[in-house]
């Protein structure tokens, strides 16, 4: 193996490891505003849940919605500001919450399974956890994925 196809394998293999870097960066600055997001949510439904009485299935969405808007706000000017150009759009907004539908979904029925065994707020914890992972992709792959720019002219 020469010295020019050591060269043409390491050309190779650049592009694919920048791309999963870039998809790292972005998945670590995605959980850094989810632990803010988070910590909406949680307090959110904790004081609902605990404070005004509320049952689960009102306390969650609830938190939820709120954590959701957040979200799509940080999250667009931060995580995907080259994908959305820094710019909030109430089209993209509906279509942000619409994907994050996954996340509440996957989270609620954590919490209302998980809280049969341990407290809610314990079972809240693990919630947002298997919430990350599908409101991740969506937002990744659906919401947020690269256009093709329209041609010049």
């Amino acid at each position: 193996m020469g010295f020019p196809r050591v060269l043409e394998n390491l050309y190779a293999r650049l592009p694919p490891a920048w791309r999963e870097r870039a998809i790292l960066l972005k998945a670590a600055s995605f959980a850094a505003i989810g632990v803010v997001n988070a910590t909406i949510d949680f307090s959110v439904f904790t004081f609902s849940y605990y404070y005004l009485g509320w049952p689960i299935l009102l306390a969650n969405p609830l938190a939820w919605v709120i954590a959701v808007t957040n979200s799509y706000v940080m999250n667009s000017m931060i995580t995907f500001a080259a994908e959305s150009g820094r710019r909030l759009r109430l089209k993209d907004y509906g279509m942000f919450a619409a994907a994050q539908a996954g996340g509440l979904i996957a989270n609620t029925l954590t919490v209302v399974v998980v809280s049969s065994f341990i407290d809610a707020w314990l079972a809240k914890i693990s919630a947002i956890g298997a919430s990350f992972l599908v409101d991740f992709s969506l937002s990744h792959f659906v919401v947020f994925r690269r256009r093709a720019k329209p041609p010049p002219g």
